[in-house]
């Protein structure tokens, strides 16, 4: 098994990986977690988007968004794997990486996540501790994390 990183700027992508993208995000997001909202928010222009692919395939995806599009902060965002590839275990990597990819980006350890309340452990594991209270977003409990 190999698994492959690939980071671009919004401007970089071509339609393929767009498209595989913005399906990816609408099969978990939308139709999965049964969640009806607006994964269109006008930032993706602003981020870079790092998606995983195992022996070639595109298996994940976050976005890395700059200090001051969500938070003040660099954040890590739309963090997904595919449904077909969830048993490889690949999340945990694939947030590696894109922590790794902030601090090469925007040379900063410093990063604002929004996370969906019952990954807390996960992001635990990865340096994140909780600030402020559990809210609502879109029907899904979540909690702001941050990592220094």
């Amino acid at each position: 098994m190999k698994i492959e990183y690939l980071v671009k700027a919004f401007r970089e992508l071509d339609n393929t990986e767009l498209y595989e993208i913005l399906k990816l995000r609408n099969e978990v997001f939308v139709v999965e977690q049964n969640c009806a909202y607006q994964d269109l928010d006008d930032k993706d222009q602003r981020c870079y988007h790092l998606m995983c692919f195992v022996d070639h395939k595109f298996a994940g995806y976050t976005r890395i968004l700059p200090g001051g599009v969500s938070y003040p902060e660099t954040s890590i965002g739309r963090v997904v794997i595919r449904s077909d590839y969830r048993a490889l275990k690949l999340g945990k990597k694939l947030m590696e990486k894109s922590m790794e990819v902030c601090e090469d980006l925007f040379k900063s350890s410093t990063i604002r996540i929004g996370a969906q309340q019952y990954l807390l452990k996960f992001y635990n594991s990865l340096g994140f501790v909780e600030v402020g209270e559990p809210y609502d977003e879109d029907g899904i409990p979540h909690i702001q994390m941050i990592r220094k």
